[in-house]
């Protein structure tokens, strides 16, 4: 049986701070960055709640130096670190607690390309997988979020954690492409 459609969705730009994540029915996220006069930038993640209509889901406000700072998702605010600390069992993985409680990790797969997203079970619920750069109207395509609905306690869906696994997703891909 093939997987519902929102499910996959691919992931415009090199850049994860100025991208578009979209499916067959559109953009579903979209990261828009913005530098103020003082040379502050801040990325604001938004998320469609209908045709023409966005809800914010966050806003990251990075350092002066243009490293991590600090996010704002919800009410929560949180230093961008603590959403991908570095996790000791696994080299280059980075891990963070979602609103459910639980402790998320995101880690390379051996042998591959992929980076998977692992609950606290250790259970693959979401998946990155960068592919070949290829144009679509949305924009350049440079890979795809997989989100496996059914894996694990089966919340991945929900828009709180849905939200704060493509703002990690986000940050896992902007700390491999700069070496944070």
């Amino acid at each position: 049986m093939a997987a519902p459609s929102n499910e996959v969705l691919s992931w415009t730009s090199q850049d994860p701070r100025e991208s578009q994540l979209f499916n067959a029915w559109g953009v579903v996220y979209r990261f828009a960055t913005v530098v103020a006069p003082s040379g502050q930038s801040t990325t604001t993640l938004w998320r469609a709640v209908r045709a023409n209509k966005e809800d914010r889901v966050a806003k990251l406000e990075w350092a002066s130096n243009g490293g991590l700072g600090r996010a704002v998702i919800g009410k929560n605010t949180v230093p961008m670190s603590d959403l991908v600390r570095p996790d000791p069992r696994y080299p280059g993985a980075r891990i963070f607690n979602a609103p459910d409680g639980l402790t998320y990790r995101w880690r390379q797969t051996p042998g591959s390309a992929d980076v998977v997203l692992e609950d606290s079970a250790g259970n693959v619920v979401a998946v990155f997988r960068p592919t070949r750069p290829t144009r679509y109207q949305i924009g350049d395509v440079y890979g795809e979020l997989h989100f496996l609905r059914n894996a694990g306690a089966a919340t991945i869906m929900h828009p709180p954690i849905m939200d704060t696994v493509t703002v990690t997703a986000m940050l896992y891909r902007f700390c491999q492409a700069f070496g944070l």
